[in-house]
């Protein structure tokens, strides 16, 4: 399974790290970004996958692709804002990461208006 190729690369990745951290410190941030990047890397090919099924939903229900484009986005948005504050606490810096969140969370909201719009529609138009 691709879990354990992740669980292992991230755990190698830690160890790595505590080791250069104590040798050469000025390298550790190297190390945890190159593992970082190594996990995106490997997960990309199960977003394909998840992105494929959302489209067949959307081609089953005739929903506007716009719609699919803002849950893409929306989807991208958090995990984008996940992997960053991720990156800022390692580093030190817990408080840029939170104004990274606070400002993944106001773009998240603005861009699910679009979507919450479309649903309450749908719910009008189903009520007699």
């Amino acid at each position: 399974m691709e879990i354990f190729k992740i669980i292992g690369i991230g755990l190698l990745t830690c160890f790595v790290g505590i080791v250069v951290k104590q040798i050469r410190p000025e390298f550790y941030i190297v190390v945890v970004l190159s593992g970082a990047v190594v996990i995106l890397f490997m997960v990309v090919d199960q977003l394909k996958s998840i992105f494929v099924y959302f489209l067949t939903i959307f081609n089953k229900t005739n929903l506007d692709y716009a719609l699919f484009a803002n849950v893409l986005k929306i989807v991208g948005v958090g995990f984008l804002i996940e992997f960053a504050n991720g990156i800022c606490v390692d580093t030190n810096n817990a408080s840029i990461g939170d104004k990274i969140v606070l400002a993944g969370k106001v773009l998240i909201v603005g861009l699910s208006l679009p979507v919450i719009s479309n649903l309450l529609n749908v719910i009008v138009e189903i009520l007699p």
